[in-house]
């Protein structure tokens, strides 16, 4: 039996539109046993995965038991659920090969299946990382985070679907909203390297996903002013929503506190968790 680690992500915090992304102390553990006989998996993504890069080696199977065993990301919320089970099912099979993939391989595969490398990558290597892609190949660079920022995220019970997320924004964008986000997220990447935590909230703003997704979050600009009014360094729409983020320096218990009374108003129900980045990445265990 094969047992894989992986962490929710965090996508495009802020100006990264799918190039920036990072990794979050809260997991999925998938336990996953070949058997020699055949088992029904319907439209499983892990399944789907793994099968995917087992064919790819000629690898002779009849099937696998698939178990997540620890189900702490959720569906829907913009904290990187599908790259979790497709990050797992890439793993697992390296695993089951012998591990024959460089960790180059892995990431392109990963990101062939899901389509873009801004969750993917940090889910495999952890931290907060910038991705390109390139023909086919993915290029990145981690970030030096600040060792003491936390991050207050806000998840509520109702979803946001990636397509519906996709669907909002538009086809084309002004010339000075472009040089709004180049610029922003230039000084993001830089502050943080420096530890320039003053700078954040100027470098977090955003001109070309968030001013459309945020109608499909109620009460955001709520939340975002009470996280400012508490001290907040930044905040930022996670990967496509419906989750929020607050960017947190100090007075973590203090904040977390508050804001859960403030959540306890609106519709939603909200939930509050304080999260650290994780470092690691992904790993069979």
């Amino acid at each position: 039996m094969i047992k894989v680690k992986v962490p929710a992500t965090t996508a495009n915090m802020g100006p990264g539109f799918d190039s920036l992304g990072m990794a979050l102390n809260l997991y999925n553990e998938i336990e996953i046993e070949e058997v020699d006989y055949d088992i029904p998996i319907g439209d499983n993504l892990i399944y789907k995965t793994l099968a995917k890069v087992l064919n790819m080696y000629s690898y002779k199977y009849r099937g696998f038991r698939i178990k997540v065993s620890k189900c702490n990301i959720p569906i829907c919320r913009g904290l990187g659920s599908s790259a979790s089970c497709i990050v797992a099912g890439v793993v697992a099979a390296n695993k089951i090969i012998g591990n024959k993939l460089s960790l180059d391989e892995i990431i392109n595969m990963s990101t062939q299946i899901e389509g873009h490398p801004d969750n993917v990558v940090p889910a495999i290597i952890g931290g907060m990382v910038i991705s390109i892609e390139n023909e086919n190949k993915v290029t990145y660079s981690k970030i030096n985070l600040p060792k003491n920022l936390k991050f207050a995220v806000m998840i509520p019970e109702f979803e946001v679907r990636t397509q519906d997320a996709r669907n909002v924004l538009p086809n084309r964008y002004l010339n000075k909203d472009c040089i709004f986000n180049i610029s922003r997220v230039a000084m993001l990447v830089n502050a943080l390297n420096n530890g320039e935590l003053d700078k954040i909230r100027l470098s977090v703003q955003d001109k070309i996903h968030q001013p459309y997704r945020k109608n499909l979050i109620k009460n955001i600009d709520y939340i975002f002013d009470k996280s400012h009014k508490l001290g907040s360094k930044g905040e930022f729409i996670s990967g496509s929503g419906s989750t929020v983020i607050s960017i947190i320096d100090n007075n973590e218990e203090l904040f977390v506190t508050k804001m859960k009374e403030y959540l306890k108003e609106l519709d939603g129900n909200w939930n509050i968790k304080l999260l650290k980045p994780d470092l690691e990445g992904a790993k069979a265990i």
